[in-house]
């Protein structure tokens, strides 16, 4: 995060507002603004923890609020700790304590002794503009928290962002789900996240998710691979906007048609290539229609690009795919509440009996798509590829971006569908 200061806006400081209010110092609206409320609202957290009194978000300031955004803290084992008396002090449980701790005896403490201690505050941010720095941020925290997640880096964006997976399990039954091919359909990125944290804490506790799932049995017949945001730098773009760093600086202006506000309609890579046309399924069909769709070059939507994968985040997904033996896939997109399958009527094995319990499960309907939605996505292309179910599915409704107040009613939605897929 940089220094911020009143008069500043931006996602920086709603993630700077969402922090404080987890811990009690903010109790105000999240809005992005850093006005006199956060400015006090950091006051308060510079006298309580001994900072120089300022009221501006400095690196100080920073370093003493890092593990609240992290949810963990570092903790040096004293001569009346227990077990349970550092469990109580954090607001956390003791199997969480030793989940996090995965070599230590947390019933034989010695003095001196450093513990990985979780907050008994959730990680995820579901509350703010989910950027590709707090997805970093909260693959940092859940990897500490929970240090059975695998977390690997599939390969890199067009501007070497990384292209993050999280693994879940270690069954045979394998499934894939990822999300934010298109950079305004961000809010599905905490949505898996969200879903990953959720999973971790209940297989800790020992508690069943909602509806009944059992996650020990999940992770013991299946393994969940989870690609949160396959197209970091086009969510940059929407929601930190045009830096004068970025490679393609003029061309995306001219691309935006001479604007540089990506905030509104911008779904593509930082090359004006959008990524879920960028499959081989359909492609060269799609590609002579394109003027038809309005298309004639790089741009903010709907450009498939000079080549099936010829964009690197497209040629990590596929290759990850193929790298797999994967039973099926989810790829997120918003908006609609709409599930899609059935590419060109390549119908797989099962694939309409797992999609209309897919579609019981989250409330969505169940359609074949058509018009551009209908050519070289990336469930069309595993479809296509391995005969196998694969399903897009376009949460919540409205115009994208859909503001993030819909993420708890996104995230109801979908939670039994995602529980249901990786055992089905």
């Amino acid at each position: 995060m940089r220094n911020l200061k009143q008069g500043d806006m931006g996602p920086d400081v709603m993630l700077l507002q969402s922090t404080l209010k987890k811990i009690g110092f903010f109790d105000g609206e999240i809005t992005g603004d850093y006005g006199e409320d956060t400015t006090l609202a950091v006051q308060n957290f510079q006298r309580a923890n001994g900072i120089r009194i300022t009221g501006d978000f400095d690196v100080a300031t920073y370093n003493q609020l890092e593990k609240y955004i992290l949810g963990y803290a570092l903790y040096t084992v004293n001569e009346e700790d227990t077990a349970d008396t550092i469990a109580e002090k954090f607001g956390t449980t003791v199997k969480n304590i030793e989940a996090a701790n995965p070599n230590t005896d947390i019933y034989s403490l010695a003095v001196g002794q450093e513990l990985t201690v979780p907050y008994g505050t959730q990680v995820v941010y579901t509350d703010i503009d989910y950027t590709y720095e707090v997805l970093e941020l909260n693959i940092r925290g859940l990897k500490e928290r929970y240090p059975f997640l695998e977390v690997g880096v599939a390969g890199y964006s067009l501007l070497g962002r990384n292209l993050y997976f999280i693994k879940i399990g270690g069954g045979k039954n394998e499934v894939f789900y990822n999300a934010a091919h298109h950079s305004l359909e961000w809010i599905t990125t905490p949505v898996l996240m969200k879903f990953i944290e959720d999973f971790a804490e209940a297989f800790v506790n020992n508690q069943d998710l909602s509806w009944g799932y059992d996650p020990e049995r999940i992770w013991k017949s299946s393994t969940i691979y989870i690609m949160p945001m396959v197209n970091p730098d086009g969510v940059e773009l929407v929601l930190n906007g045009l830096q004068r760093d970025n490679p393609y600086y003029n061309d995306l202006i001219k691309w935006n048609g001479g604007s540089n506000d990506f905030s509104k309609n911008w779904q593509a890579n930082s090359r004006g290539v959008d990524l879920n046309h960028n499959y081989n399924a359909g492609w060269e069909a799609y590609k002579e229609r394109e003027t038809e769709f309005g298309i004639t070059g790089p741009g903010p939507t709907r450009y498939a690009g000079p080549s099936p994968e010829s964009e690197p985040e497209t040629k990590t997904v596929a290759d990850f795919t193929r790298n797999r033996n994967f039973r099926l896939v989810l790829a997120y997109h918003s908006q609609g509440e709409v599930i899609y399958w059935n590419f060109m009527n390549l119908n797989p094995p099962d694939g309409e009996y797992i999609g209309r319990a897919l579609a019981s499960a989250s409330g969505y309907s169940l359609e074949m798509a058509s018009g551009p939605a209908a050519y070289s996505g990336y469930d069309d292309w595993f479809t296509k590829e391995f005969n196998k179910p694969g399903y897009t599915i376009e949460v919540g409704r409205g115009k994208n971006p859909l503001p993030i107040s819909q993420f708890d009613e996104i995230y109801s939605d979908n939670l039994e569908m995602l529980l249901l897929a990786a055992i089905i």
